[in-house]
């Protein structure tokens, strides 16, 4: 059945600028958007997909990824306001739509009289995006305190509920795939007073303030912390610290967050990230691994 490209299908737009879906403000645009609200309607959207012959590539917050200057050929999804839900169920059990912020989460549980997700306030993204990477800051991460997940099969269209375990979930890693979409997600909590939660609050973002760049345009931690060490330092010690490249930079603060002045592209960070690799390589023997997800083409004359 041959496709027409002139009108697009029921609930999706065309050619939508994503630059403002993420925390660098760049990036292309989107063959075709979708921000559905409810499982219905993500049906919906995967029949579309289908329909085009295109894949469906989710984007939560914008707030670990790069999009090419050159767009996606592709339905982008971004979950909608019904899936940004919180609540308490059970008198312990926190229940969160995947599109719902990690800092809410982490407020609505001190809010509730229940600790454990306090360290949620630090990580910048949604809880999808939480699930798919085991999120975490300041030793706790999602497969600590995750009972399970609900997970949408894009190929097979089931839901299935996964608990840590049946995830693999260990360091930034899991068993997710792009055919994968994260729903929702339920942690267990402890018991606490609301002052002490709202103190362990005030603490961790105090440590990131202190720590990382703020009001800079970034993406978070841009590698994984290796084995035994961490990114940031083996930057450092390379010399990196303010290394520019186009309109990306190393940051003077953090060494591990790559700070995009206005007007900065997409293939500024990727080369920025792939020189850097080089050069920590080269200095110190260890391949950094990219936490930062890069979505689209990219010139990579400059990889090794």
């Amino acid at each position: 059945m041959a496709v027409d490209h002139r009108h697009p299908p029921d609930p999706l737009r065309r050619s939508v600028p994503l630059s403002g879906l993420t925390t660098y403000r760049f990036g292309g645009e989107a063959a075709w958007l979708a921000e559905p609200d409810d499982l219905t309607e993500l049906a919906a959207v995967r029949a579309a997909a289908v329909h085009l012959g295109l894949p469906i590539v989710m984007v939560g917050r914008g707030s670990n990824v790069v999009i090419s200057d050159g767009g996606l050929d592709a339905v982008v999804v971004r979950l909608g306001g019904g899936f940004g839900t919180i609540e308490l169920v059970g008198g312990e059990i926190v229940v969160a739509g995947a599109a719902a912020p990690q800092p809410k989460v982490a407020r609505f549980a001190v809010e509730g009289d229940r600790g454990g997700l306090e360290f949620l306030v630090g990580v910048p993204g949604s809880i999808g995006g939480g699930v798919v990477m085991n999120a975490g800051c300041f030793g706790s991460d999602f497969a600590g305190w995750m009972i399970d997940a609900a997970i949408l099969d894009l190929e097979g269209g089931s839901v299935t509920n996964r608990t840590p375990d049946d995830l693999a979930m260990s360091y930034r890693s899991t068993r997710l795939t792009d055919s994968h979409v994260v729903l929702s997600a339920r942690f267990r909590t402890s018991s606490q007073s609301a002052e002490q939660g709202r103190e362990r609050l005030r603490h961790i973002t105090r440590r990131r303030r202190l720590s990382q760049p703020g009001g800079t345009l970034n993406a978070g931690s841009v590698f994984k912390n290796p084995p035994g060490d961490h990114a940031g330092r083996l930057i450092d010690a390379a010399g990196l610290k303010e290394l520019a490249l186009g309109g990306a930079r190393v940051s003077p603060r953090h060494a591990n967050f790559f700070e995009a002045a206005v007007g900065a592209t997409a293939q500024d960070v990727f080369d920025l990230v792939t020189e850097v690799r080089r050069r920590v390589l080269d200095h110190a023997g260890v391949l950094l691994q990219p936490e930062v997800r890069f979505l689209g083409e990219f010139d990579r004359g400059g990889e090794g």
